[in-house]
């Protein structure tokens, strides 16, 4: 069997709005901003005096509303907004989120970013007791939970609901009356809350899309805590109080726009940071200083920097190639690379050059990249990675789920380098990466999830389990 991964996926992105005449266009604004966290479908939901309405499709957020008229009927002064990639549940359109719950006695929308790490167990339970359900996502079955709750208060279901379901979540609850945002208890996805110059409130997987519609941002949305906006403002609440920060290290490292802050530490600035510490553990001798576009761009600003290289503009990224590309054979994969990514050779050719990069998944593309690079003339290409070696899957909302498509789980790092035809390679160390992003938190690793580099998870993993340490005794040749 062949293990095809081409690159890290987040799952998604979420935006919601409160108060706004225009809350549908804000949304779009948002979501827009967040397309980088899912590009396989989108949609959004909005409140129109207690009247839910939605669209939702697959595609780009600008392909699911070509149609002008698609956002026009969207009407009323709140909304949730999400974009897709799928991790748990198939890329169809009753996967596209927000979801749309009617019962007699009430309705609500429903927008998730993260992953359930004990989606099979409470699925098998609700549907024992009688729940029938209309998508394959995990999304679903916070809705499940709600209404099976005896609690007398709906917060108090809610509440209930948010103890039940374990891994990385952070949910966006559109009621008639109220906005919810809500976060798991070790917090591994971002979410902010921002005002706008109306008062209106947004919250927001990235602080990016505060930018883009004129908020200014309050703080974020902190682990295990629930917060209601309406009409009166902002609530604070918690629905637990085991609570332990472990956000997700990979939104520094990859996920997150460079523009967006998150738990007080600009991504920019922190990729940043991490390049001009993997300088410090560099232990070669070179010429220049070439980052793969684009999340690469900041460390290698960092890593020249430090080590005083000159940092070139030695690969160039097509902005326009689109965004799926088939490709039947393997001279077409090759050439598809070369459609999205270019050496420049007069800036390469006779130079021993450092190629900065966030992360190895599979080797595939460090391997073409370097190719490019020698066949642009560059006499030595040493491959250095702002990040640890990427050796466990995550389970808490990113597409790698076992340790059969990590090169650096079935690798050494020297046979990794053969693999990838580099002259050297060198990873960011696990400390280094957690005193680059610098959290001003006393919670271990620094209020960081690396467990995809070391193997130590923060919370137990549930229905993975079994299958994970299967996979630890499983080795595929990469070779």
């Amino acid at each position: 069997m062949t293990y095809e991964v081409k690159s890290l996926n987040e799952e998604c992105g979420v935006f919601g709005i409160w108060g706004h005449p225009q809350a549908a266009q804000v949304t779009y604004f948002g979501l827009h901003s967040l397309q980088h966290r899912g590009q396989e479908g989108a949609g959004i939901l909005t409140n129109d005096a207690g009247k839910l309405i939605r669209h939702r499709d697959t595609g780009l957020i600008s392909e699911v509303f070509k149609n002008p008229a698609n956002l026009e009927k969207l009407t009323g002064q709140a909304a949730i907004g999400h974009v897709r990639y799928a991790t748990a549940g198939e890329a169809s359109i009753d996967n596209i989120q927000p979801f749309h719950f009617k019962f007699y006695d009430m309705e609500f929308g429903l927008a998730h970013n993260g992953n359930l790490t004990n989606t099979k167990t409470l699925k098998k339970e609700l549907e024992h007791n009688g729940a029938i359900f209309s998508s394959s996502s995990d999304t679903e079955i916070l809705a499940h939970l709600i209404r099976r709750s005896h609690n007398p208060s709906f917060m108090g279901k809610v509440k209930e609901a948010l103890n039940t379901v374990k891994g990385g979540f952070a949910y966006l609850l559109m009621m008639e009356d109220k906005l919810i945002a809500a976060l798991d208890p070790n917090g591994f996805r971002p979410l902010s809350i921002g005002k706008m110059a109306n008062g209106a409130i947004v919250v927001s997987s990235e602080t990016c899309a505060f930018e883009v519609v004129g908020a200014e941002w309050i703080r974020d949305v902190k682990p295990g805590e629930v917060v209601i906006i309406d009409n009166s403002g902002i609530q604070y609440d918690t629905y637990t109080t085991d609570t332990q920060l472990a956000i997700c290290s990979m939104e520094y490292i990859y996920f997150a726009r460079p523009d967006s802050n998150i738990h007080g530490v600009n991504v920019h600035t922190a990729r940043k940071r991490m390049g001009a510490q993997l300088a410090r553990e560099f232990k070669h001798e070179a010429d220049i200083v070439v980052g793969v576009p684009n999340s690469s761009l900041s460390a290698a600003m960092g890593f020249a920097e430090e080590s005083g290289l000159p940092n070139e503009m030695g690969l160039i990224k097509n902005q326009y190639t689109q965004r799926t590309f088939i490709q039947p054979t393997q001279e077409l994969r090759e050439q598809g690379v070369r459609m999205k990514l270019s050496a420049v050779s007069g800036v390469v050719k006779g130079k021993r050059v450092v190629m900065i990069d966030d992360s190895i998944v599979r080797g595939t593309t460090s391997r073409r990249i370097v190719q490019l690079l020698k066949e642009a003339g560059a006499t030595e290409v040493h491959v250095a990675i702002a990040s640890p070696p990427l050796k466990y899957p995550c389970f808490y909302g990113i597409d790698i789920q076992t340790r059969r498509e990590l090169i650096a789980a079935n690798h050494s790092v020297e046979e990794t380098r053969q693999i990838i035809g580099a002259d050297s390679l060198t990873y960011l160390s696990i400390d280094g990466l957690i005193d680059s992003i610098g959290l001003e938190t006393n919670a271990p690793n620094g209020g960081l999830c690396v467990a995809y580099f070391d193997g130590k998870y923060p919370t137990p993993i549930y229905d993975y389990e079994k299958d994970y340490r299967r996979s630890l005794d499983e080795k595929v040749s990469f070779y």
